[in-house]
């Protein structure tokens, strides 16, 4: 049996786009916005939202992974999947069907950030104009220089997202606070 984690803990020290990320008995360096944490999230301003977010599923690129072992709910995303980014919009921070004619994020990508991402529950029902979307836990990109910000969200290396993906489930979750 999965001894299931009912909370992850990442720490930032103030205007950090970088952190650690605890779960359970591991550690691992996470990626954060550029601007670092913030208590009062607004659309596009490169900050991650600090709280507890409890993580809501999983979406997957089943044509690059295999389905991770995971208590989360899983979905495989497909071409035609999109986030609404756009705050006066109807279905802003939710997923829609592409094309889509508000402002949107791609969820399958040419790059590998999304191949797993967790949806984390911010903003979202209701979701509050201009509060902020699109805030995922998802795969970390990385140069020679570490890992690079995400826009917002927290990222990890692959490796490490999918022994977190084990240790979790729906009633998991990810707290975000200053060092």
């Amino acid at each position: 049996m999965v001894n299931r984690q009912s909370h992850l803990i990442v720490k930032a020290r103030d205007g950090a786009a970088t952190g650690q990320l605890t779960c359970g008995n591991l550690t691992m360096p996470c990626a954060l916005g550029p601007a670092g944490l913030t208590d009062t999230k607004t659309e596009g301003d490169g900050k991650t939202p600090t709280g507890a977010l409890r993580l809501v599923r999983l979406y997957y690129r089943a044509d690059r992974l295999s389905p991770p072992q995971t208590g989360l709910p899983s979905f495989a995303i497909s071409e035609s999947d999109g986030w609404c980014d756009a705050p006066l919009d109807a279905a802003y921070n939710s997923a829609v069907t592409l094309p889509y004619a508000a402002s949107h994020e791609k969820l399958w990508r040419d790059d590998h950030a999304y191949d797993l991402c967790i949806v984390l529950d911010y903003n979202l029902d209701p979701a509050s104009p201009h509060k902020g979307s699109a805030i995922f836990f998802h795969l970390a990109k990385s140069d020679q220089e570490g890992l690079q910000p995400t826009e917002g969200c927290i990222a990890i290396s692959q490796e490490n997202m999918r022994q977190v993906l084990a240790l979790v489930d729906q009633h998991s979750v990810l707290i975000v606070q200053r060092a």
